[in-house]
């Protein structure tokens, strides 16, 4: 998935927020929160794209363990992975990787932030 691919696909979700923060890198946003992020970031010089994004605990398990996917720097504590390579998954399931990250912290907002949004139906997750 290129950026531009990458940034389209985020700004079709309903009621997200863009920016470009942090050199250049485009990060999506719902509700004042962060869910999905596409940089250059790299060591070394490495300046390929790299997509990063929430998940749920048993996909972080899984997929921080597979080729080309790494712990996200600086969020990895918060259950966050990097694609570092980008055949380590198919476009389908970056996207739908990246919807479950937007209802992750869609859910986790207040109710009256989904209210505000019109995102009710977005139950908050325990």
């Amino acid at each position: 998935m290129t950026r531009a691919e990458f940034d389209k696909f985020c700004k079709s979700l309903p009621k997200t927020s863009h920016v470009e923060q942090w050199g250049g890198a485009s990060v999506w946003k719902i509700g004042g929160k962060i869910f999905a992020i596409c940089s250059n970031w790299g060591q070394g010089g490495d300046t390929t794209t790299k997509i990063s994004f929430k998940c749920s605990d048993m996909s972080y398990d899984l997929l921080r363990q597979q080729k080309g996917i790494v712990p996200a720097p600086y969020l990895a504590r918060a259950k966050w992975v990097q694609i570092e390579q980008a055949k380590a998954l198919s476009d389908k399931d970056l996207r739908a990787y990246i919807e479950t990250a937007y209802r992750l912290v869609a859910g986790k907002l207040t109710k009256a932030k989904r209210a505000e949004l019109g995102l009710l139906a977005l139950a908050q997750r325990p």
